[in-house]
């Protein structure tokens, strides 16, 4: 699976209650999740993000509360997969079980800038930066989590595997 789009980036430590704020969370419609996603830290997110766009975290991305609105929100504003440099294990997983690759990639992370171009290659976690040439490697996803971010999702990827 390869993506490409421009990325939105955001610092170390972002947390679950930034993602999605917690007053946003009487609804777990994903449209609506979208709609408040980042809204706290970076106002403009929610109203311009594209489909295919990416976004880039710095350390311990996806910290805070293990409420999976957070990786629901981000997916269902059209993003695609995440990269940073590090991930909270809870985010990590709940990502994946919602169907959101997630790659890592260390300090290589802040040479990434917001609005670059990137393509991105889940399978063999190869990021390249269009915009200024340079390419990161992240270990590559394995195949059965390939499987479900394909499904959309572990609760689709089971169904599938007992039709």
């Amino acid at each position: 699976m390869e993506f490409k789009g421009k990325t939105w980036c955001y610092g170390d430590n972002i947390d679950t209650d930034v993602i999605i704020p917690a007053r946003y969370l009487n609804s777990f419609d994903p449209a609506e999740l979208a709609s408040h996603c980042m809204v706290d830290i970076d106002e403009t997110f929610a109203k311009n993000v594209k489909k295919g766009d990416i976004m880039v975290g710095g350390w311990n991305f996806g910290c805070g509360s293990s409420r999976e609105h957070a990786p629901i929100a981000i997916k269902a504003s059209g993003v695609p997969v995440i990269i940073a440099a590090s991930f909270a294990r809870i985010f990590y997983r709940n990502a994946i079980n919602v169907g959101l690759p997630v790659l890592e990639i260390g300090d290589d992370v802040k040479k990434i800038h917001a609005g670059d171009q990137l393509s991105v290659d889940i399978a063999t976690g190869r990021i390249h930066d269009e915009t200024t040439g340079d390419t990161f490697q992240a270990p590559p996803l394995p195949g059965f989590i390939q499987e479900i971010a394909a499904a959309g999702g572990l609760i689709n990827y089971v169904k599938e595997r007992k039709a």
